[in-house]
């Protein structure tokens, strides 16, 4: 007696794809940043690159139960825009001064959120934003390590984790649920995006 035998049905594997997009957008969207160019080229290379990432090395799923919201998307992406403009002319300016020595470090910044998915976004946009950059992190602990090229554009250490933590206040109103922010330790989100007596900086 032969034990029988699985196979997966064709629309298994097609809605596992359609789970997919997410990241493929993500990968996209990254590949375009680094860059630096938005071009059809660049885009449809971006695709490719990601769709062939996803089939060679298939990364697992991150659990996620968030409620995103809109007003809280807009406020993340505005920010962002408005940080990344804001230290390039900082960047530029240290660029175009060389007598002012860049004092650089490395900052220890223990994030609130005990997501993996928040973690990595975290990182990911406080990298995007020109002078800084992550070094480490530690997933157990939620750590990250990031090293900045002058701690005088982020007015020191403190100023370097307002910052950071900031940006992972923004991605946790705009992504995840009442009882991840409750216990993060942030207020409610209300139903524009924030929370109550949440002052951004």
């Amino acid at each position: 007696m032969t034990a029988p035998t699985t196979t997966t049905a064709p629309g298994r594997s097609l809605a596992s794809w359609f789970h997919r997009w997410p990241m493929l957008l993500w990968m996209t969207a990254l590949w375009v940043l680094l860059w630096g160019d938005l071009t059809l080229a660049n885009v449809l290379a971006g695709v490719a690159i990601a769709a062939i990432l996803l089939i060679v090395a298939p990364m697992p799923a991150v659990g996620y139960a968030g409620r995103p919201s809109f007003f809280g998307l807009v406020h993340l992406v505005g920010r962002f825009i408005f940080d990344v403009l804001h230290a390039s002319v900082q960047v530029s300016w240290l660029a175009l001064h060389p007598r002012k020595a860049p004092q650089g470090g490395v900052v220890r910044i223990r994030l609130r959120s005990a997501s993996d998915l928040i973690l990595t976004l975290t990182g990911v946009f406080t990298s995007l934003v020109p002078g800084s950059i992550i070094v480490e992190a530690h997933r157990l602990t939620g750590t990250l390590y990031v090293h900045v090229l002058d701690l005088g554009m982020t007015d020191g250490a403190d100023g370097m984790r307002k910052m950071v933590l900031a940006q992972e206040r923004r991605l946790l109103y705009a992504l995840a649920n009442q009882e991840d922010l409750a216990k993060a330790g942030l207020p409610r989100r209300r139903w524009w995006g924030g929370g109550r007596g949440e002052v951004d900086q």
